[in-house]
C-alpha cells in the first residue's frame, strides 16, 4: 500500500539529513512561504503533519499551533526534525497505518501523496475522515516527476476521490500545487 519501500526511503537519507536541500533552496523557501500563506487561519489547536521529513516546514508550522505532531518513515529525519522543533511530538510510522491520536483542526500533507498507491491513498483518506471530520486540511502537491508509481497530479486525484471533503485549489504554481480540504461538514466546489 506504500509504493516506496523502507529501505528506499531510508536510503534517501544515508549521507545526509536534507537530500532534497529543504535547508538552502531558494525554491524550498518560497515553497513554504506559499504554504503557511495558503493556511486557512493563523492559529490552530493542533497540527498533525503528515510526512515531516527533516522538520523544515515543522519549523514554520509549529508556531502557528498549540501542539505540534509530525509523523515520518525515516529516523534520520525524524532526528533533524526534533532538533528543528524541539517542542514537537514526532513519531516514526510507515504508511498506510494508524495515525497518532489527537484532536487535530490541521492536517498537513506535504509532497507525500505520490509516496503512496492508491490503497494507501484510500486508507489514509477515509481514515482522516473517519478520525478528523472537522479538521482543514492542506495538500502540497509536486507536479513534476516523482520516480515513484504515481505522479504528484494523479496520486492528488485518487486521495481527492477517496475522501468525502471538498476541496479547492488554493495556490497553482508551475512546480507544484496547494489544494485546501474543507471540513466534511463544509460544501465546497471540487478543484479539477
Amino acid at each position: 500500500m506504500s509504493a516506496v519501500g523502507r529501505d528506499a526511503l531510508d536510503a534517501l537519507y544515508a549521507s545526509t539529513d536534507d537530500p532534497w536541500n529543504f535547508r538552502t533552496s531558494d525554491y524550498e523557501r518560497a515553497k513554504y512561504d506559499a504554504t503557511i500563506a495558503a493556511l486557512p487561519r493563523t492559529t490552530f489547536r493542533s497540527i498533525l503533519e503528515i510526512g515531516c521529513g527533516n522538520g523544515e516546514l515543522a519549523r514554520r508550522l509549529a508556531p502557528r499551533a498549540e501542539r505540534y505532531t509530525g509523523v515520518d518513515a525515516v529516523e534520520v529525519a525524524l532526528d533533524a526534525a526534533r532538533r528543528a522543533v524541539p517542542e514537537g511530538r514526532f513519531h516514526r510510522v510507515y504508511l498506510p497505518c494508524d495515525l497518532p491520536t489527537g484532536a487535530h483542526d490541521l492536517l498537513v500533507l506535504s509532497e507525500i501523496l505520490y509516496f503512496l498507491d492508491e490503497p494507501g491513498l484510500g486508507s489514509l483518506a477515509v481514515q482522516i475522515d473517519r478520525r478528523w471530520p472537522a479538521a482543514e486540511l492542506l495538500c502540497v502537491t509536486w507536479l513534476g516527476p516523482s520516480g515513484n508509481a504515481l505522479e504528484g497530479g494523479e496520486a492528488l486525484r485518487l486521495f481527492g476521490d477517496a475522501t468525502a471533503r471538498a476541496t479547492r485549489c488554493v495556490r497553482m504554481d508551475p512546480a507544484y500545487r496547494i489544494d485546501l480540504f474543507a471540513p466534511l461538514s463544509e460544501k465546497e466546489g471540487r478543484c479539477e
